[in-house]
């Protein structure tokens, strides 16, 4: 049984019972999935969650018991659901790489196969990429913000829900975090479990300071201390240097770090620095966590903060500022008399008006390996890289840019080949080194965050001029 098979909107199954009622289940088709708009006005957003959408498609199946469930909504025929008995993805799916740079308007992930399958994946396939390209892309900036400093990932008690804490958690990974609180995630993808101890520990003991001598006997390796339980400067600090002194030093050991979890970060993290450089400490560790982001690790360092690394939850693991991602599944192309034909949906605003037909991505990059802009072309469309090659605008075609001597990479790579997996899943970790790469072709004005440089995803003029054709042609019937 799997029940992640009935991870759809219910309109999915209406209609494909009447594509089915109607002859038109085995009609081909191909479906674009993309987003609309970056998250926090950001210049860049992280692709993730590819590998949930190949486990997902390759445990597609209606069991017993999803059958006899839909069966009871009286909504669906008989013959329906005895098709969907032995239904089986078979199509094909092209999609760009995990920890990918990913733009607006830009299919990211593709689907060709008939209308039953490429529909009743739908929302699934949103899902996954929604929830953990945002998780990704939040991590991203905030990774950016700390400059050199390490993030760790605090957010799972805060998450909504086990998947979303854990899916999370590889989200933030990829993007560039060391570890993560959540043990699950450690255990799933092997992403080192981090953290030490809460509030609650030291309230345990009679004293902060036995609290932390417990500690320190039980990990002398690994001690280190939270020392804003009761009064940072006066008590914590004091009775972690001392803890150093009696404990650990004897045993030739060394005090790991502190953590700050509430209060003036800037301050306190200036103040702990000297109290503990004057212990000789110099390489005691100073930890900061408590409602963290972006635009608070900037002020922090901005302030002369004097941070290690940040514990960042809440707002990483919930994206709190900007929580929806936008990505939409639209139909780009359609069988009509046995030939795959191009498909729009006409919007009033530009921005929501589809590109129709079954289309490449290529990314453009000049001399210096920066990328400079992507090209969605036709399926059958040929670039020259050695050849002159004029980038438009496609809102404004008038704006145009002649390049010369480029280099070009094909982003979508196919990942199902009538129904077959035919992509080698990378691991972890070459994902994670992967999106760093990625991040490393970027110029430097589309990752910054206020007011980034608007990375330009063009048409190729001759999808340019089919799609006008379409929008035309709607327009006078």
């Amino acid at each position: 049984m799997n029940r992640n098979v009935l991870l759809m909107d219910y309109y999915e199954l209406t209609m494909c019972n009447s594509y089915f009622l109607n002859g038109m289940h085995e009609k081909q088709a191909v479906f674009d999935l993309f987003f609309r708009t970056i998250p926090d006005n950001g210049g860049y957003a992280i692709y993730c969650g590819l590998e949930s959408i190949v486990q997902y498609i390759k445990e597609f199946k209606f069991g017993k018991e999803e059958i006899e469930y839909l069966k009871s909504k009286k909504d669906f025929d008989p013959s329906f659901l005895e098709y969907l008995k032995n239904f089986k993805f078979k199509g094909d799916i092209y999609s760009f790489k995990e920890g990918s740079v990913i733009f607006p308007l830009e299919s990211v992930l593709c689907v060709k196969g008939n209308l039953v399958e490429c529909q009743l994946i739908e929302t699934a396939l949103l899902t996954f990429f929604n929830h953990q390209s945002l998780i990704a892309t939040k991590s991203a900036r905030i990774v950016r913000a700390a400059l050199n400093k390490t993030v760790m990932e605090f957010g799972a008690r805060r998450a909504q829900g086990n998947d979303a804490a854990t899916l999370g958690a590889r989200a933030s990974y990829i993007a560039g975090c060391i570890g993560t609180s959540n043990v699950y995630a450690d255990f799933l993808y092997n992403i080192k479990a981090l953290g030490t101890m809460a509030h609650s520990y030291v309230q345990s003991f009679s004293s902060e300071y036995e609290a932390f001598c417990a500690y320190a006997k039980t990990y002398p390796d690994n001690t280190l201390l939270l020392v804003d339980t009761y009064n940072t400067l006066k008590e914590g600090i004091p009775n972690a240097i001392r803890v150093h002194n009696e404990i650990l030093k004897p045993l030739g050991k060394y005090l790991k770090g502190i953590r700050i979890d509430s209060g003036d970060l800037a301050y306190l993290s200036r103040e702990a620095r000297k109290m503990l450089d004057k212990a000789g400490l110099y390489d005691t560790k100073i930890t900061v966590s408590n409602s963290l982001d972006e635009y608070l690790i900037i002020s922090l360092n901005e302030q002369g903060a004097k941070i290690d690394s940040f514990g960042v939850g809440e707002r990483l693991i919930t994206a709190k500022s900007d929580p929806v991602f936008g990505g939409v599944y639209k139909l780009s192309a359609i069988e009509l008399d046995s030939h795959l034909t191009p498909s729009i949906k006409v919007s009033d605003n530009p921005k929501k008006t589809t590109t129709p037909g079954f289309k490449k991505v290529y990314r453009i990059f000049d001399e210096n390996s920066k990328a400079i802009a992507d090209l969605i072309t036709l399926r059958n469309e040929k670039i020259n890289p050695s050849l002159p090659y004029v980038l438009f605008d496609p809102l404004f075609p008038y704006k145009e840019k002649v390049i010369k001597d480029f280099k070009l990479e094909e982003k979508l790579i196919q990942i199902f080949k009538k129904g077959k997996l035919v992509y080698e899943l990378p691991n972890i970790e070459s994902i994670r080194k992967y999106c760093k790469e990625e991040l490393g072709t970027m110029w430097e004005e589309v990752l910054r965050f206020d007011s980034p440089h608007e990375y330009y995803v063009d048409l190729s003029k001759p999808l340019y001029n089919l799609k006008q054709n379409l929008i035309k042609k709607h327009k006078h019937d």
